[in-house]
């Protein structure tokens, strides 16, 4: 049995995109650029992943119809990646090549570890032809893996979202404890903060946000060199706050019919979101 959209709609913007428009809009207002996520992960079916392909691009056609300031996010395993990775490939460029004539930007989503080598490998053949003006990538800084990414992607000059992780792994495979994931996240910022031009933070982490902003007044380093980026639903005037400080900022906003899995990871992160939840359930 599916639950209800309003158990969701804290975090997700609406089940269509017509339906999000609306919030999308008021963050623009708000000073906030965007990227929208049409939700869903995991197709097993090329005619599905032919499907998802057109609603990317009619994403990327909605935004410039509205006027938004907004990219794109997308998942390597809407394009095919479970089926073959070729194809993923011709399904990514055939996306890029409508980004790059309309001068849009579409980052690949970071997905569980098992994703990651092959996500990279696809991320890197377009980031060759296509440029860190029309595309980007996303870092788990939970993942031991992740030094050498960023390294290699600082050298690249990629545009990189660092963030800590939403994915339950294994201990061989990534940090489980808070601390280190911490250390993980400030060792990359900096990484990507000296060696990138415009590094981008996805986090609600308090302490987090007050090492990257140390850094950049240690070092002399202004505030337009960075973006910081949360989440649809989650610490809005934090996000306002810095906003108003002089920092880009950017919300990741969610959308789709598919939107259990995302759903699921957001309550998963902090106890406090079930409460969002519950609450919102008796405003109705």
């Amino acid at each position: 049995m599916k639950l209800p959209f309003v158990f969701a709609k804290r975090f997700v913007a609406g089940e269509e995109f017509s339906s999000s428009v609306p919030a999308a809009k008021q963050l623009n207002q708000a000073h906030h650029q965007l990227t929208l996520d049409l939700l869903g992960e995991n197709v097993t079916s090329r005619s599905q992943a032919d499907q998802n392909v057109e609603a990317y691009i009619d994403v990327l056609k909605g935004i410039k119809q509205h006027k938004l300031l907004s990219g794109i996010s997308i998942k390597l395993t809407m394009l095919g990646l479970d089926i073959d990775v070729e194809y993923c490939a011709d399904n990514l460029f055939t996306l890029m090549e409508h980004a790059r004539s309309q001068n849009q930007f579409v980052r690949i989503d970071m997905e569980g570890s098992a994703y990651t080598e092959l996500t990279l490998d696809l991320f890197k053949r377009a980031h060759a032809e296509y440029g860190a003006q029309h595309i980007g990538t996303v870092i788990q800084a939970m993942l031991h893996r992740s030094k050498e990414d960023i390294a290699e992607l600082a050298s690249l000059g990629a545009d990189v979202r660092l963030v800590k992780g939403a994915y339950k792994e294994s201990r061989s495979r990534a940090y489980q404890q808070m601390s280190d994931i911490r250390e993980a996240f400030n060792a990359y910022a900096e990484v990507l903060i000296n060696n990138t031009s415009f590094p981008r933070f996805g986090t609600h982490d308090d302490q987090l946000i007050r090492a990257i902003r140390s850094y950049l007044a240690d070092y002399d380093i202004p505030y337009s060199r960075v973006e910081f980026q949360m989440l649809y639903g989650l610490r809005e005037q934090g996000l306002m706050d810095l906003n108003q400080l002089g920092y880009p900022t950017r919300v990741y906003v969610p959308f789709g019919t598919d939107w259990f899995p995302y759903f699921s990871r957001r309550l998963a992160e902090r106890k406090e979101n079930i409460w969002f939840v519950i609450s919102t359930l008796f405003k109705r």
